[in-house]
């Protein structure tokens, strides 16, 4: 069942959702109304030359990164140990987030548009999204590096919500990766959401948990 949202701050139950997932469509993407949805594992996506109103999707498996189960392979370990790329934490969100648009705005179906990115650099200015940033040395830059790679997401108490990833070299963005795990087990963080399966986060530690194990870790860990 899909719900029709109107001004109201409230969704659904999402054990009601479509079994891809889809619960609502409608909203806004409001500061109040992101924090309600991320809190229940509920996150905007939709094709914004295609949908008139916001869809919000909530999977009941949820394939997730623990910070402490982070896989670090022989050549990404032999890549860190290299120490050719330097890697930063809220240094350039909005060069982060705009990557990311850019990289995919011309394929079928491309869902971070103006929209959104205001609604996420919002969140970020309120301290409640965050980016981890990959630079290579470069001469040519004012600054003496170049963004190669990176992710963002909404961190809410010892959670993050993974949103998007880009790399513009090999391996950008599992260094990026890496390095968030590696960040939230140093700080108390226990859980990466990474919203969708993918091949390449699966070789990184992601796997599948139920909507209750995943609700429990939030309400009892995460936001304790």
């Amino acid at each position: 069942m899909v719900f029709q949202l109107d001004d109201r701050l409230v969704f659904p139950d999402p054990h009601y959702g479509e079994p891809d997932g889809l619960l609502a469509v409608g909203g806004d993407l409001s500061v109040d109304r992101l924090l309600l949805a991320y809190s229940n594992g509920i996150f905007p996506w939709y094709s914004f030359r295609d949908c008139e109103e916001i869809h919000w999707y909530c999977p009941m498996r949820r394939f997730v990164i623990f910070p402490n189960e982070i896989h670090i392979s022989h050549s990404m370990r032999t890549l860190i140990n290299r120490g050719q790329y330097l890697v930063s934490i809220n240094n350039d969100f909005e060069g982060v987030i705009r990557q990311c648009s850019q990289l995919r705005i011309n394929e079928m179906g491309a869902w971070l548009g103006e929209d959104m990115i205001r609604a996420y650099t919002e969140l970020h200015h309120q301290n409640l999204a965050a980016s981890v940033e990959v630079w290579e040395e470069d001469a040519a830059s004012a600054t003496g590096h170049r963004l190669v790679g990176g992710l963002y997401g909404v961190n809410l108490g010892g959670a993050f919500f993974g949103e998007s990833m880009f790399s513009l070299v090999p391996n950008a963005s599992k260094l990026a990766l890496i390095s968030l795990a590696q960040f939230l087990e140093k700080n108390g963080g226990v859980l990466i959401d990474c919203q969708l399966e993918t091949p390449h986060l699966r070789s990184m530690g992601g796997r599948f948990i139920s909507y209750e194990d995943y609700m429990e870790i939030l309400r009892n860990q995460a936001f304790k």
